[in-house]
């Protein structure tokens, strides 16, 4: 699923950012993940979020409260309730190779051009 609005929250850094985007995201992989076992097309997987902030991986895996964290609302830490129960894994995915951002920024043809065939986009002259 994709979206694009306002930020309904104000982080004070990009780590919190990302942990608050990552939060966001596991509610989303859940409700699909539901849905699809609900369909009987999956049963009992692991979605795998990537996250291109090792902080926000790192923050979401370790329970104990650090100091730079403890203003992040309880509700944005479904992140790291997900990932304890086994049913999100976290991955680190580098900047260059986020695949959403083929829809949220500008970028130079050939960051575009490998990112759309990433996700498996292929050009009509590329089909004759």
């Amino acid at each position: 699923s994709w979206c694009s609005k306002k930020q309904s929250v104000i982080a004070l850094s990009s780590c919190e950012a990302e942990y608050v985007v990552g939060s966001l995201a596991a509610c989303q992989a859940n409700w699909l993940q539901s849905l699809l076992s609900e369909m009987k097309v999956i049963d009992n997987i692991t979605v795998v979020l990537k996250v291109d902030n090792k902080s926000a991986i790192n923050l979401a895996k370790n329970p104990i409260s650090h100091g730079k964290s403890k203003h992040i609302e309880t509700r944005f830490h479904f992140l790291r309730d997900q990932v304890n129960k086994g049913k999100l894994s976290l991955e680190y995915c580098p900047t260059n190779n986020q695949q959403a951002d083929i829809m949220t920024k500008a970028m130079k043809r050939d960051q575009f051009l490998k990112l759309r065939r990433d996700i498996g986009i292929l050009c009509f002259d590329s089909l004759n």
